[in-house]
């Protein structure tokens, strides 16, 4: 038995204007699996590295991302419809801490924009991907956001750059040449 994602109790919540309740919530990977195996096979989600990975091998990664302390992964909901991935970690306990120099309130996160239903709407990932940076610096210690897209989409990085952050150097992780983008705390808040 599957549980809707809509049901779940939503670790953050904000009603957008003109765009619609923008809600976070854990990802189940029993009920989750389908629909993140369906974005992770796309060709869009080509990044994301998943791109051979069947249902049940999606829901085995996210089962043991769920039995983690330090990665969660949340599924990002427009008015109840799943519309993103979201993916937290704690630098120090990941590999990309191997690769820079871990700072005292870092906070890595990786994210894919679910596909559009319909036409394309401008400014979607833009309210998407702020509230995803609201919601994390709502913890008063997280310093500083860190990401490591691969470092060939250039359309991740260009959206990371419009959105603050800095780029910092190209570093080998296990399946992909990635790059660092970092957004500090106080360039995020003040661009709200």
């Amino acid at each position: 038995m599957t549980t809707e994602p809509t049901t779940r109790a939503a670790v953050y919540r904000n009603h957008v204007e003109g765009f619609g309740t923008v809600s976070i919530v854990p990802v189940d990977p029993d009920a989750d699996a389908a629909v993140i195996h369906r974005w992770v096979g796309q060709d869009r989600a080509r990044f994301w590295g998943m791109g051979e990975a069947d249902l049940d091998r999606v829901r085995e990664i996210y089962s043991y991302l769920d039995s983690l302390t330090t990665h969660h992964a949340y599924l990002v909901q427009r008015d109840g419809t799943p519309a993103a991935l979201f993916q937290t970690y704690e630098p120090e306990a990941d590999p990309v801490g191997e690769c820079y120099d871990v700072q005292p309130g870092d906070f890595g996160v990786h994210l894919m924009i679910g596909p559009a239903d319909g036409e394309p709407q401008p400014g979607y990932t833009a309210v998407l991907l702020g509230e995803f940076v609201a919601w994390v610096l709502s913890e008063p210690g997280r310093l500083r956001i860190v990401a490591e897209p691969d470092a060939r989409n250039t359309k991740a990085l260009d959206r990371l750059v419009r959105t603050g952050f800095e780029l910092g150097p190209e570093i080998d992780l296990e399946g992909k040449r990635a790059r660092l983008a970092f957004l500090r705390r106080e360039v995020a808040l003040a661009g709200r």
